[in-house]
């Protein structure tokens, strides 16, 4: 290789150290050259950049990008699957993991996470993890469940406190028409007239009583009648004088 190209590939390495703060570190000898093709399209498809550069190369990317605890890794052929920012890293792992367990050839080494590192079995915990879809639903679903709760946990007195309302509402119309019922009651005992019969009957006596006083000037007329008799009385014997 032309010191030129070793130059290119160091300063692309270099980059991307700078630029991806995760990564997964694997040694791929004894793979074939289509088992490693496989594995590089499923990371590949899973949003990472698999990549085979010999250990001298990639050191002296590490150094130049600052990358100190990839060092540690460097031992023997390196295979580095780098994470890019909308990459799937669970799925990646999973990637390895599975290409690990079927040619039993592939041995993961560690890798950076978020800058942090980390050994073999985290990266076959992270394998052992939902799709990062599921994960970010299971997040979110823990962050709202207790929100929820609390909104339920506000929401429940003040139903509870409309219900009393308006069973107490029930229960004083119910007391109420009982009250009014038995004061009903109470006011017409049995065998007594009602009210309304009373007011009646008094409306009827009211003419009779009219009818009374309607004939008190038929009875002075009766009385007045007597001066008249007394009249014809005086005046008969006038008559009587007269004939003589």
């Amino acid at each position: 290789m032309l010191k030129a190209e070793k130059e290119r590939i160091v300063e692309e390495l270099t980059e991307r150290l700078k630029n991806t703060p995760t990564l997964f570190v694997a040694d791929y000898r004894g793979l074939s050259v289509t088992e490693i093709d496989e594995l590089r399209t499923k990371v590949i498809e899973h949003g990472a950049r698999f990549t085979v550069v010999k250990n001298t190369l990639t050191k002296r990317a590490a150094e130049a990008a600052g990358a100190d605890a990839l060092l540690a890794l460097l031992d023997g052929p390196t295979a580095i699957a780098f994470i890019e920012a909308d990459g799937d890293l669970v799925a990646v792992a999973k990637a390895l993991a599975d290409s690990a367990r079927t040619t039993r050839v592939l041995a993961i080494r560690g890798g950076i996470l978020d800058g942090n590192p980390i050994g073999e079995d985290d990266v076959k915990n992270l394998a052992t993890l939902p799709p990062v879809d599921v994960l970010r639903g299971q997040v979110i679903g823990a962050i709202t469940a207790p929100l929820m709760t609390v909104v339920g946990l506000i929401a429940a007195p003040v139903r509870d406190l409309v219900g009393l309302i308006d069973a107490r509402i029930e229960q004083l119309q119910a007391q109420g028409d009982s009250s009014a019922s038995a004061e009903s009651e109470a006011l017409t005992p049995e065998g007594s007239v009602p009210a309304e019969t009373v007011e009646e009957t008094d409306a009827a006596e009211e003419p009779v009583a009219a009818d009374t006083a309607a004939d008190e000037p038929d009875n002075d007329d009766a009385s007045g009648a007597e001066p008249a008799t007394d009249e014809a009385a005086t005046e008969q014997p006038s008559r009587e004088e007269g004939a003589e």
